[in-house]
């Protein structure tokens, strides 16, 4: 896994069609390993089609994504499924697993090669990282939203895959456990994975994120530090408010203001 770590994930000149409406266009970005990267914008944007696509969830029209050298759409599908873990914005348990069941199937592709306790052992680990340990024997379809959401990332680290997706991961989540959440995928690209996340709240991708895609109508709009992204005059033409970006005790702070 260390020399997956060290591979660049590159989209160049992606364009995706959905319900026959095209959603992005001519996207070309880089994610590279210990980076924590947000992608943002406002609803409709092409947020959770961009992380589709670089999920392998949707198959773009043109454009190419590799890992490193590699064609991330010729490598074998086992494969792709050790080296990306992906959490979808949405996700509704089909059937009443345990909460450490549900999230030991995030060593799936790893097949017989982990033994059930080596698996029980991992997912209760994971579980502890989200906290959400006394969740492990409850059933899914008992959980609140929040405890639900927490479960589903513990399934999203279980594997230790090099690179990490989620699509609004703090979704439902409250502030105490949106903070947690952030430090936890920032430990995780700390340590060299590459992060990609879809976020809503532009005050935690200032605050705990390396770089920043700004989409607006499927296309991006600017790419960078949040110094160089959230800046009032685009932040104002993208999402239509007011807006202040700030040093405070030598932390980056987004303060969104009126609407314009």
């Amino acid at each position: 896994m260390s020399d997956v770590q060290s591979l660049e994930f590159n989209c160049r000149d992606l364009t995706l069609t959905r319900n026959h409406r095209r959603v992005l266009e001519g996207i070309s970005c880089a994610f590279r390993p210990g980076e924590l990267t947000a992608v943002i914008g406002p609803n409709g944007a092409g947020k959770s089609s961009l992380l589709g696509c670089l999920a392998g969830i949707y198959a773009a029209d043109t454009g190419q994504l590799c890992i490193g050298e590699r064609e991330f759409n010729r490598i074998a599908a086992a494969e792709r499924a050790q080296l990306c873990a992906y959490l979808p914005q949405q996700e509704a348990p089909a059937w009443s697993l345990a909460a450490q069941d549900l999230v030991a199937l995030g060593l799936l592709p790893w097949g017989r090669s982990i033994d059930r306790a080596a698996k029980a052992r991992r997912s209760l680990l994971a579980l502890q990282q989200v906290d959400a340990g006394h969740l492990a024997a409850r059933p899914v379809t008992q959980l609140s939203g929040g405890e639900l959401r927490r479960v589903q990332l513990a399934r999203l680290l279980v594997g230790d895959a090099p690179l990490l997706i989620a699509d609004e991961p703090g979704a439902a989540l409250d502030i105490r456990h949106q903070l947690q959440l952030m430090q936890t995928f920032r430990q995780q690209a700390d340590t060299g994975k590459t992060v990609i996340l879809a976020l809503h709240d532009l005050g935690l991708a200032a605050r705990y994120c390396d770089r920043i895609l700004l989409l607006h109508n499927g296309s991006l709009a600017a790419q960078g530090s949040a110094e160089e992204v959230l800046t009032p005059a685009r932040v104002g033409e993208v999402y239509g408010i007011h807006s202040e970006f700030r040093w405070r005790d030598g932390r980056p702070e987004f303060v969104a203001g009126d609407l314009l």
